[in-house]
């Protein structure tokens, strides 16, 4: 199996997704740090699950760890999501 590689430039604006399926927002822009990727900067953007969250903030930074896969979207881990338990229950009440 051939390691496929993206330049970092082709990731920008590209869809985020989380591991449940929910659209998280849009790749903004990469933390660089000892010429590794350290994160990612996501806006969140109109219908994204990251506006229902956030509120008034314009994005998050998710840690480069909790990319679980790179293709045509990204897919992050749902620990990515700020308070995603408080605010699921905050929504319900």
């Amino acid at each position: 199996m051939a390691l496929k590689m993206k330049q970092i430039t082709d990731i920008y604006d590209m869809h985020v997704y989380t591991d449940q399926g929910d659209y998280f927002g849009d790749i903004e822009e990469s933390i660089i740090t000892t010429n590794k990727v350290f994160g990612w900067r996501i806006k969140a953007t109109k219908s994204s699950f990251l506006t229902k969250v956030l509120g008034g903030a314009k994005g998050v930074i998710v840690p480069h760890q909790l990319v679980k896969a790179v293709g045509d979207i990204m897919i992050i881990s749902k620990q990515a999501i700020p308070s995603y338990e408080e605010k699921e229950e905050g929504e319900e009440s």
